[in-house]
């Protein structure tokens, strides 16, 4: 049985690498795009909730951009700290800064998605960008990404950041967490125009207000903890033209600070990108144990044949997994060691935020408790 399980994740990792390696092709440096100076008003929404340690430095990295037909829509979803306070002293200083400050959670939404509808309402521009809080902004960053995006006539465009990490344990979750992402999701499909596979990504979702408009804006997303995802899919859903970008040196965000501040942010929504389904929780523990971890240790038998077959899955989960590294982080593909180790925390994250998920009945999200029938009751078809 172990060999037949084998002899099937080897055939995976062969389809896998030769997929990413054909769909890495297509997904362009944003640095090497044009700048422009001149283009549509780009309205920049950010939605933040007690955000008070990194929004100063993300909103400064953002007013510097050298792309200037820009306004900037801050909202206070309820914030504790000093976000609030934050934002109105932008305002203060910078005419192009409005500020909206949202005391009470509709019921039926999530804050970061209501926030971001809101944000969008007080929107002038012709092109919107959805943005986080902690994101960190090369100058021209904007410049870049309005001029490629009037140059392929698009509808949405999303980048891939530089998500930096200091501890080593926390690298190495992070890689592999890219790692799985880019085989499960295989975002290199959104440049696909054929593909109806759909792309996003919070640190940087650009589109039309047309388009966003076309799928139903984030009323269509009021439940869904990963909005961000499911907007690139409505996107593709809808026909309308979408690319994903490389903009490693452009954009860079701190996914977490600490592994166990990042185990507790998958919380929200691990159950969600599993459909809030038991099975797909079960096979997708199943699937990375059999896959990534046992391999590992079956090259170490003293069946040759089950030996030399663990082998060979190792070298095309190493060249598929330095692939994803090189393409996506700057962290070194020598984190492969640790891929079992990482795997098996992986594993513990599904586990613990599935069972917290039941245990409580829903999730804990900025302050505010979702039940589980909420959610599901929103999930997209």
């Amino acid at each position: 049985m172990l060999f037949i399980l084998l002899t099937l994740t080897l055939l995976i990792w062969i389809g896998a690498t030769i997929d990413a390696a054909l769909g890495f092709r297509k997904l362009e440096p944003l640095e090497d795009a044009i700048s422009v100076a001149e283009g549509p008003l780009l309205s920049v929404i950010v939605a933040a909730r007690n955000e008070g340690e990194h929004l100063t430095q993300s909103l400064q990295t953002q007013l510097a951009q050298t792309y200037k037909n820009t306004e900037w829509i801050l909202v206070n979803d309820r914030s504790e700290d000093q976000t609030g306070n934050i934002m109105d002293h932008v305002k203060e200083i910078d005419p192009r800064v409005k500020v909206i400050h949202v005391k009470k959670l509709p019921e039926g939404w999530l804050g970061k998605n209501h926030a971001l509808y809101k944000g969008f309402q007080e929107a002038s521009g012709g092109l919107i960008l959805f943005t986080d809080a902690d994101v960190i902004y090369h100058p021209e960053a904007f410049s870049k990404a309005v001029g490629y995006f009037e140059r392929h006539g698009l509808d949405h465009m999303t980048a891939t950041p530089n998500l930096s990490a200091k501890p080593f344990w926390l690298k190495a979750f992070v890689a592999f967490f890219l790692f799985g992402f880019s085989y499960y999701k295989r975002p290199w499909l959104a440049n696909n125009p054929r593909s109806k596979t759909g792309i996003g990504i919070g640190a940087f979702n650009m589109m039309t207000r047309t388009a966003y408009e076309k799928i139903g804006t984030h009323e269509q997303l009021k439940m869904r903890p990963d909005d961000d995802l499911q907007l690139g899919m409505m996107v593709k859903r809808a026909g309308l033209k979408q690319r994903i970008v490389a903009a490693m040196s452009l954009i860079e965000v701190e996914w977490y600070p600490s592994l166990k501040e990042a185990l507790a942010g998958l919380e929200k929504n691990t159950f969600a990108g599993l459909h809030y389904r038991i099975s797909m929780v079960l096979f997708s523990v199943f699937g990375v144990f059999i896959s990534q971890v046992v391999p590992f240790f079956t090259i170490f038998s003293g069946n040759l044949a089950l030996s030399l077959l663990s082998g060979v899955n190792l070298i095309f989960l190493a060249i598929l997994y330095v692939m994803v590294t090189k393409k996506m982080t700057r962290f070194s593909p020598w984190l492969f060691l640790a891929l079992p180790f990482t795997a098996m925390l992986f594993i513990f994250s599904i586990i613990r935020a599935s069972y917290l998920t039941f245990k409580r009945g829903g999730i804990v999200w900025r302050g505010t408790k979702y039940t589980l029938a909420e959610l599901r009751k929103d999930k997209l078809k």
